[in-house]
């Protein structure tokens, strides 16, 4: 644990590194924070649920971090409100990062034993591998957030100068069926896992298929160029006055290639500076609204009632299709931090871990029997299972010891400034 705590720490300061002290105060958007906020907010979880807890004479490193860096913990006290995050220019980074280091040692002589009182047992484990958990969780939010900033500047700053795309032969779209009949959901085995992953149940599915590939760049564009963001019929109520609302156009992060004034190239905005599109590249950074319309879209031309998997459907077939369906994904350890093209074609469902988070078409809800954890802690995801749909499969900005198949990263339906893309189901 001692090991791993290092690690995962050490990780989070590695991605805050190519970062000036101005990119880790600004805040671009509400729904994003800062990364000198993600620095101290994950530490404070330390402290607060760890230290305070088990540490003999516990005292604060300072007590208005208890609020400052409360994320939505009501159970315990107030929190700075949200959108004003960026607001927070004291303390400042070397502070925080000072903060990183005190609780770091303190965390590590609770860890060797060296108190007065008997060391802790499984509460105490249990409490640090959610931290780490939950740190992990931030490492790729604080990816995200720090693109949608670095986004906002018109001279498109480049967070990392690798490059990492290659030109591939594109991958046909083909279809594995999957049969009808009885399968289990949830956690299984003696690992971590969140508490809204409990308990495995049994579900009925009916049989379905799901397409070997993710949808691509290229698929969106043809998408873009039958009309796909002014045709009312492909998008749900919601999803069409979004687009009319926020006058959507294109995906997020894409502008036409400089000069281009009619049928143009688009670029898209990446890590690694802004760069033309790839149309071999997994589709990111589109909501819920913009995947479901594409599959409505793309069934009409297909002549299919084609459709995004559901949650149960998903995770089936990452567990029936291979076992080890993450082990050879585009993840955060990879440091492409962009969908990758497929590398080589293979047999079976492709890219099922890494990459792109993948839009279901499953509400986020409790699994029958739900339990909130015990505490403060309990808070963690019961009170968000409303108005969220599940991604499941990770991301190139997931840590990939982070990821399983029955991990569920839930979303509102027009958030898409995650790394989020979609692969297509349809029924049998």
């Amino acid at each position: 644990m001692a090991q791993r705590y290092a690690q995962v720490r050490a990780q989070t300061v590695a991605l805050a590194a190519p970062l000036s002290e101005a990119d880790c105060q600004v805040q671009s958007m509400p729904d994003a924070s800062p990364t000198k906020w993600h620095l101290a907010h994950v530490t404070w979880f330390f402290e607060t649920f760890v230290l305070e807890r088990f540490e003999p004479g516990f005292q604060p490193f300072h007590p208005a971090f208890r609020v400052l860096f409360n994320s939505y913990y009501q159970a315990v006290g107030d929190q700075h409100p949200r959108p004003q995050r960026g607001l927070i220019t004291r303390p400042d980074l070397n502070e925080v990062r000072a903060y990183r280091a005190q609780v770091d040692g303190r965390i590590a002589r609770l860890q060797n034993g060296a108190t007065d009182t008997e060391r802790p047992g499984d509460e105490l484990l249990n409490l640090m591998e959610l931290g780490l958990q939950h740190e992990q969780q931030h490492q790729e939010l604080l990816l995200t957030d720090i693109k949608h900033l670095l986004a906002c500047n018109p001279l498109n700053p480049i967070y990392s100068p690798r490059w990492p795309l290659c030109t591939v032969a594109p991958c046909a779209l083909e279809w594995l069926n999957f049969d009808a009949g009885m399968t289990e959901v949830g956690q299984r085995g003696t690992g971590f896992a969140f508490d809204n992953e409990y308990p495995r149940h049994p579900v009925w599915l009916s049989a379905f298929a799901l397409a070997n590939r993710l949808v691509t760049h290229g698929d969106w564009l043809a998408f873009m160029a039958d009309g796909g963001y002014t045709t009312p019929r492909w998008w749900m109520s919601a999803g069409w006055e979004w687009v009319r609302s926020q006058r959507i156009t294109a995906p997020q992060y894409w502008l036409p290639a400089e000069g281009c004034e009619s049928n143009c190239e688009w670029t898209t905005f990446t890590l690694h500076g802004r760069m033309p599109i790839d149309p071999h590249t997994p589709m990111v950074h589109i909501n819920w609204f913009e995947a479901d319309a594409f599959a409505r879209w793309k069934g009409h031309h297909e002549g299919l009632p084609l459709r995004l998997p559901t949650e149960a459907e998903w995770e089936h077939a990452a567990n029936m299709q291979n076992p080890c369906w993450a082990e050879q994904g585009n993840f955060l350890d990879s440091g492409a931090l962009h969908p990758l093209p497929l590398a080589s074609l293979t047999d079976g469902l492709m890219q099922m871990g890494g990459d792109v988070w993948e839009w279901t078409g499953s509400s986020y809800l409790p699994h029958p029997g739900y339990q909130p954890w015990e505490g403060a802690v309990g808070e963690y995801n019961g009170k968000f299972m409303v108005n969220q749909m599940v991604l499941k499969g990770g991301s190139c900005a997931t840590p990939r010891s982070h990821i399983r198949a029955s991990y569920r990263n839930f979303f509102p339906t027009d958030a898409r400034w995650q790394f989020t893309g979609l692969r297509l189901a349809r029924s049998l």
